[in-house]
């Protein structure tokens, strides 16, 4: 069977959901603990990503 795609257009409420909160500073942190040391600086670090909008915020000990 092939895979259905949708053919409406997505509404404002689906489009922006979860990227208003980001937008004012209201990001939803995860530790990544994949990547935990920084090869260049020689030093462990956390690296944390936004589950909404997927932005990167890197903190060094």
């Amino acid at each position: 069977m092939a895979e259905v795609i949708p053919f409406r257009k997505p509404s404002l409420k689906e489009k922006h959901k979860g990227n208003t909160l980001c937008r004012h500073g209201h990001h939803k942190w995860v530790v990544d603990k994949e990547k935990q040391f920084d090869v260049k600086a020689g030093k462990l670090v956390t690296i944390y990503n936004c589950v909404r909008c997927g932005k990167k915020k890197v903190r060094s000990h």
